[in-house]
């Protein structure tokens, strides 16, 4: 399974950068320092890559609060290692760490 968003409407993708990440272990989206113009409706889409068949999940509308109230949360890494990571010699070995926290 491969995972993407549209942003509000197809074929408007996320595109990854340096605040914005889809991950392909769990397919959330991550987004870094919201913006305004992340304001939107966020469609998730799995790819079965064997059938290249289609799924689309429902649309999420992020809003902006206009109070500036997130809430106060201590530090946390949101993650989740297996005890070991088996791997072939010469292949890539990528694991997702992501830190939340204000």
């Amino acid at each position: 399974l491969t995972y993407a968003w549209i942003f509000n409407e197809y074929p408007t993708f996320v595109h990854q950068d340096s605040r914005r990440f889809v991950s392909q272990e769990t397919g959330n989206l991550y987004i870094a320092k919201v913006e305004t113009s992340d304001v939107g409706n966020y469609t998730c889409v799995v790819t079965n890559t064997v059938t290249n068949s289609k799924v689309l999940g429902p649309p999420t509308p992020l809003v902006l609060r206009n109070d500036g109230v997130m809430g106060e949360y201590e530090p946390k890494i949101e993650v989740q290692f297996p005890e070991t990571v088996p791997s072939a010699k010469g292949t890539t070995v990528k694991l997702e760490c992501f830190a939340l926290g204000k």
